[in-house]
């Protein structure tokens, strides 16, 4: 059907709903293996955030070995979809969605968010990788 996206996309929770965040600790997502996949979005959703003047620095780093050790690196801006600064947001962006995609040729791709300033409250943020353009589709559901 030429209007299915669903068959198309998989999506993976990278980084999980939690109750509260309450201090500066960076959150690093789960890394994205991309085999079988040409295309990855990152898509970020924040909740209600109590905190008065946090900020929320957005790393994207990227290799070939799967645990990014040896050669885990920040992502060249020619190699993302947006910017890092398009995807950072502050105490004030409740309840709203970011966004930053990845075009470079590395197998394993990581998100990092690093809360600066949060002390007087919660933050609440989650993130999940999108990956499309499948070698093999229909792609699994439920996403495994």
């Amino acid at each position: 059907m030429m209007r299915d996206q669903a068959n198309h996309l998989h999506f993976l929770p990278i980084i999980p709903p939690v109750a509260a965040r309450t201090n500066n600790t960076a959150i690093v997502a789960t890394i994205v293996d991309r085999l079988g996949y040409d295309s990855l979005t990152f898509a970020i959703v924040t909740g209600t955030n109590t905190d008065v003047d946090a900020t929320f620095a957005v790393l994207v780093e990227d290799g070939n070995d799967s645990d990014l050790g040896d050669d885990g690196a920040a992502v060249a801006d020619e190699h993302l979809v947006g910017t890092e600064a398009l995807a950072d947001f502050t105490f004030a962006d409740d309840v709203e969605c970011r966004k930053i995609g990845y075009v470079g040729n590395k197998r394993y791709v990581r998100l990092t968010i690093t809360p600066t300033g949060n002390d007087s409250g919660n933050i609440f943020v989650a993130a999940i990788a999108v990956l499309g353009r499948p070698h093999s589709m229909p792609t699994a559901n439920p996403p495994q």
